[in-house]
């Protein structure tokens, strides 16, 4: 590639635009792989990192960059969220719901497709005396009406307006001292490398909270979660029971997951 690094500003803004695609492909880059598949030094990378996080396009973290920072990112409102593959979350709501029982304790983690969860084991009628802890203030309201049945419990911690979640500080500390039977766990990609992970930081620590406080955990993705990996990493593959995806799913993303030893649930 031609080196552009002291070009106008015609090249500059190609160059930058070029540069915002190569990280959404994966949701995180490097400075030094940017600075190679660009053909420019470490230095202009970062001068364009700082101008396209100043534009609220990326988000500058240790060594790299984001996709899904700011406005225009990967990380959508929850009310957004919630409108996309709704069928396809039902299904995986109630497929997830199917493996909590009566006198059980459950970690639901935030998101859209936990929320589905949260609905479907609010219709199992069957169901009593299970504890169920959140971090999703939208989760715990949905199931007040599911109280004494259930009980819901909190945990504390800083308000995300975004996600309507609660993160660090003080949210992780609950989770040191608790023990589940489950955990049912949201993110924005699974992959065979990069394995279970989340565009948001703070979510991505409480998340991998909750791997570690359950004696089973179970992935809930929709179809358009696989083959992606963010800059959060929650897990690998191996620490999951399953994953529970849709029937929209395609078929290699499938087929690499079963192939690395994952157990995948299509609904």
């Amino acid at each position: 590639m031609v080196n552009i690094e002291t070009t106008p500003e015609g090249p500059a803004h190609a160059r930058r635009a070029e540069l915002v695609e190569l990280v959404k492909r994966t949701g995180f880059a490097r400075v030094a792989d940017l600075s190679r598949e660009l053909g420019v030094s470490e230095v202009t990378v970062r001068s364009d990192l700082t101008a396209l996080e100043r534009d609220g396009v990326l988000g500058r973290v240790h060594g790299g960059a984001i996709y899904g920072h700011g406005p225009t990112g990967l990380e959508t409102s929850f009310e957004t969220a919630r409108q996309s593959a709704a069928d396809e979350k039902r299904r995986i709501g109630i497929a997830a719901a199917a493996l909590v029982t009566s006198g059980s304790s459950v970690l639901l983690d935030v998101g859209t497709t936990t929320t589905a969860v949260a609905e479907a084991l609010l219709a199992r009628e069957d169901l009593d005396d299970v504890v169920i802890i959140t971090n999703g203030l939208s989760i715990a309201l949905a199931l007040e009406s599911a109280i004494p049945r259930f009980t819901v419990v909190v945990t504390g911690g800083t308000l995300r307006p975004l996600q309507h979640s609660l993160v660090a500080p003080y949210a992780s500390a609950m989770l040191e001292r608790i023990h589940t039977d489950l955990a049912i766990i949201g993110c924005t990609g699974v992959q065979v490398a990069a394995g279970v992970t989340n565009v948001n930081l703070p979510e991505s620590e409480l998340k991998r909270a909750m791997l570690h406080a359950a004696d089973r955990s179970v992935v809930v993705a929709d179809a358009s979660k696989l083959g992606r990996a963010h800059v959060g990493v929650i897990g690998g593959l191996a620490e999951f029971a399953s994953i529970i995806t849709g029937t929209e799913a395609a078929a290699d993303d499938i087929a690499a997951l079963r192939a690395a030893g994952s157990d995948v649930q299509q609904v």
